[in-house]
C-alpha cells in the first residue's frame, strides 16, 4: 500500500496599511504575533480556513485577494505543514475600527514595519510573510521552503 503525505494546513492573511506595514495579531495562547490565520478544517477549501478565521479573530469578514505565498514548512513537533498566505489588501485608518479582537484567541493586533517582524516573529513566519509582501508588491506567487523563496 501506498503511503501519502498527510500535511497539517493553515490559511493565513496579510493586511496591510497604506504605508505597507502589515497587520500582526497577538495569541494568548503563545509567545510571539502572528498574521491572521489558521489551521484548515476537514472539507474545508484555503479561502473559506482564512476568512472563518479572520472572522473568528477580528471580527469582520474581509474580502480575499490572490494567493500570495504557498510555504512548505514541516516542524519537528508537527509534521508536515503547508502554509497559504493570501491578500488581504489595505486597511486604512477608517477600515481599522471594525477590527474587533476576540479577546479570548487574540489579544490585541498591531501594525508593524517590515524590518522589524524578526523582533516579533519567530524568523521562518518572518521570512514568510516579507516573502508574501514581495509577492503582493510583483503581483506574482511565491513557492517557500521554510519561507525560503524556491523559484524566481
Amino acid at each position: 500500500m501506498d503511503e501519502f503525505a498527510r500535511p497539517r494546513m493553515a490559511a493565513g492573511v496579510l493586511f496591510v496599511n497604506p504605508a505597507g506595514h502589515v497587520l500582526l495579531v497577538k495569541p494568548t495562547y503563545k509567545a510571539g504575533m502572528e498574521i491572521p490565520g489558521g489551521y484548515i478544517q476537514p472539507g474545508e477549501s484555503l479561502a473559506a480556513a482564512a476568512i472563518r478565521e479572520v472572522q473568528e479573530e477580528l471580527g469582520f469578514t474581509p474580502g480575499l485577494g490572490r494567493l500570495l505565498v504557498t510555504d512548505w514548512a514541516p516542524a519537528p513537533t508537527e509534521g508536515d505543514k503547508l502554509l497559504f498566505v493570501f491578500d488581504g489588501g489595505i486597511l486604512t485608518d477608517a477600515d481599522t475600527p471594525r477590527i474587533r479582537v476576540d479577546g479570548v484567541e487574540i489579544s490585541h493586533f498591531a501594525f508593524h514595519d517590515l524590518s522589524v517582524l524578526t523582533d516579533v516573529l519567530n524568523e521562518r513566519l518572518a521570512r514568510r510573510v516579507r516573502a508574501a509582501a514581495r509577492a503582493r508588491q510583483a503581483d506574482k506567487h511565491l513557492y517557500l521552503e521554510h519561507g525560503l523563496p524556491q523559484d524566481s
